[in-house]
């Protein structure tokens, strides 16, 4: 079989993919992916074939950080995925004429890219590397990081704000989606429920020890936990130098203006008896770093993982969850997008501390390092927990499920 991918533009998106391409190519299965520019050479060497989205996608960069409000964020959010969603569509047109896919597995936020798959009539999968927004009566409304309601105030709190929040989302993400899938001839959605349960297949990539507990989940979710993946790269001969215990501090992959965090923590900690490493793939590396400190733009998360006692993150889902797959606590500070419902989530699994960005200060951070340090033995019980939900293997079997449920009835001719 041959299997078409679509990832968005960013490695934060693409690399949790790769673990899930990799097993089904050791299935025998030909893989196409195509993904930003700089890391086609790389899935090549991986012995993918690999293709560089349409520059004009990869040229329209976020920059939902200059907004002053949340509401603002997500409207600017969703006008980058329009505009890429244009060049998506006629992109994957073309993939598909050309590669003649059995299954299309493509980025939840591609627009014009799942638009284009479902217009396509043939089996796809939604690959969705964030928190899920799909509403439930059982889970806070998506988006404040809101915590798990408690008692009757609580969900009372959740019956009133639900239309209020929800829908705010969805008056913002609807029109334009509903626009393009008009013009390619595909049913607008309704709402959210509508919106995250139109793939057959939806491949969550988290854990249930990491999601909020629901009554049920969509008979097309699948969640194989979460999925994991870095370049390889040799172990950084510095890092026998560290002191220890170490902090890892780690800021997203995404530029999002997050740099105020990495000057805050070196700050915070310069005095402490402890190390601190900080990878910085976006932004300016600062010019004066404690003695305690090593600062680098990229530094393979793996090797620090072994030996960190906390990580303190903006909150991505990625770096997120990686951390707790390896035992270590975290400490999120979100900065925006979907990054408080992250923090949230290790909140109430007992394996994080969120500290909101507006009491972000030396003196808290200190504190919030300190709390996350007592939840060592939580987090690595629940590294245990999340191991147990069968990974890229398990994602594999139902993508290759999906594909023979949805295999062309060949009638064998009548020879009699």
């Amino acid at each position: 079989m041959k299997f078409l991918a679509y990832t968005s533009p960013h490695r934060g998106d693409l690399y949790p993919t790769v673990p899930i391409l990799l097993e089904l190519q050791r299935r025998g299965h030909v893989v196409v992916v195509h993904a930003l520019a700089a890391e086609v050479p790389r899935l090549r060497g991986l012995g993918l074939t690999a293709e560089a989205v349409d520059p004009r996608v990869e040229h329209i960069q976020h920059d939902d950080y200059l907004a002053r409000s949340a509401v603002g964020a997500i409207r600017r959010a969703i006008a980058v995925m329009s505009a890429r969603a244009e060049f998506e569509v006629d992109e994957l047109w073309k993939a598909i004429d050309s590669e003649g896919p059995d299954v299309l597995l493509v980025d939840a936020n591609s627009f014009g890219a799942t638009t284009a798959a479902e217009a396509w009539g043939g089996p796809w999968a939604l690959l969705q590397h964030f928190p899920t927004p799909l509403p439930a009566a059982e889970v806070p409304p998506f988006g404040p990081g809101f915590p798990p309601a408690r008692g009757r105030l609580g969900r009372l709190r959740d019956r009133l704000l639900r239309p209020l929040v929800l829908g705010g989302y969805e008056r913002t993400l609807l029109p334009p989606l509903n626009d393009l899938r008009r013009r390619l001839g595909v049913r607008p959605l309704r709402d959210a429920t509508d919106l995250y349960t139109r793939a057959p297949l939806t491949l969550y990539l988290t854990s249930t020890a990491f999601e909020y507990p629901r009554e049920a989940w969509p008979d097309s979710y699948c969640l194989p936990g979460p999925i994991t993946w870095e370049p390889p790269a040799e172990r950084p001969e510095w890092l026998d130098t560290i002191r220890r215990p170490l902090v890892l501090l780690t800021n997203s992959s995404t530029f999002q203006d997050d740099g105020a965090l990495v000057e805050i923590a070196l700050a915070a900690l310069a005095d402490e008896a402890c190390g601190v490493v900080v990878t910085m793939p976006t932004g300016t590396i600062p010019d004066r770093v404690p003695a305690n400190a090593h600062v680098d733009g990229f530094v393979p998360h793996t090797p620090l993982l072994a030996i960190a006692d906390v990580v303190v993150t903006h909150g991505g889902m990625g770096v997120t969850q990686k951390a707790l797959s390896a035992g270590v606590p975290v400490v999120v500070v979100p900065w925006g997008r979907d990054q408080a419902e992250v923090g949230r989530r290790a909140e109430a699994a007992g394996v994080g501390v969120v500290l909101p960005k507006r009491r972000l200060s030396p003196r808290t951070l200190r504190a919030a390092v300190a709390r996350a340090r007592t939840l060592c033995p939580a987090a690595a019980a629940f590294a245990e927990a999340m191991k147990q939900e069968g990974g890229a293997a398990l994602a594999a079997d139902r993508l290759e499920q999906l594909a023979i449920r949805n295999a062309p009835v060949h009638e064998v001719p009548h020879t009699g």
